[in-house]
């Protein structure tokens, strides 16, 4: 798998968008860089491929390379910022994205879309959530350009502003959820789409445990995916729990930081 990064040289909290952020809470720039680096390094001992993008002066959260697109065989959904603090970022990743040359389309002028922060794979099921930061009229633009069938959610919980917050999926038939950032309509239906669900409790979900990437039969995430352990053994998963506060501090962790390049 080849994994798109962005390094944090120019990440801190310099507006409010998500709960989370708060601009009178310093990050520890220096500190964010460890982890940072951690998540870089540790992608390179499992023989990743990590692809990086320049980090530009004005996009702090350009770290948060999930956020770019969706993408599916060679296709690229590309994000169309809710805030417009973020809008400045979307030629940059379709740059990225076409020097990686996958073939880059948008949603409609007027739809929020924050790529893979809110679509998720599971298996070859494309599965989108709205209700704080993309519009839920984006979801059949997004499936009908990448040629998936879909499924949209609500989120409810204004801390789980994106579904890779509270939803990983882990293989084409096990996920990560918290139940309680979905409206109950949308909960049933994942549960009648995904055949094993590991459900993860609202306070640990709250330490970004379901923010997290699968590789190499691990759970790569925040520390408090510790909590998650037995669960995760059962199935057959370790667990990397690596931290992540400084990234917390503005709403993100390990899943926001990477988006995978190689699907479907």
């Amino acid at each position: 798998m080849a994994i798109l990064m962005c390094r944090p040289e120019h990440f801190g909290i310099e507006y409010e968008i998500n709960p989370w952020m708060h601009i009178a809470v310093e990050v520890d720039h220096e500190r964010a860089v460890e982890q940072w680096e951690a998540l870089h390094s540790l992608y390179v001992d499992l023989g990743e491929t990590v692809e990086l993008t320049t980090s530009l002066a004005g996009l702090p959260d350009m770290v948060f390379s999930a956020n770019a697109a969706v993408l599916w065989r060679r296709r690229a959904v590309l994000s169309r910022f809710h805030h417009a603090e973020r809008a400045g970022e979307e030629r940059h990743w379709r740059a990225a994205l076409e020097r990686l040359d996958f073939d880059v389309r948008e949603v409609s002028a007027g739809l929020s879309f924050e790529g893979a922060g809110d679509a998720l794979f599971v298996g070859d099921h494309l599965f989108l959530a709205w209700g704080f930061r993309t519009d839920h009229a984006a979801h059949a633009e997004v499936a009908r350009l990448l040629d998936v069938e879909s499924t949209s959610l609500e989120l409810v919980d204004p801390r789980f502003y994106h579904l890779d917050t509270c939803f990983c999926p882990l293989d084409g038939g096990t996920a990560l959820i918290a139940p309680r950032a979905f409206a109950p309509e949308s909960l049933e239906l994942v549960r009648a789409r995904v055949p094993r669900l590991i459900e993860v409790s609202t306070e640990v979900a709250a330490g970004f445990a379901c923010n997290a990437m699968p590789l190499s039969g691990a759970v790569i995430s925040s520390a408090a995916v510790s909590e998650l352990q037995p669960e995760l053994s059962a199935i057959g998963c370790d667990t990397v729990a690596l931290p992540m506060d400084e990234f917390i501090k503005a709403g993100g962790g390990v899943r926001c930081l990477s988006l995978p390049l190689d699907l479907g």
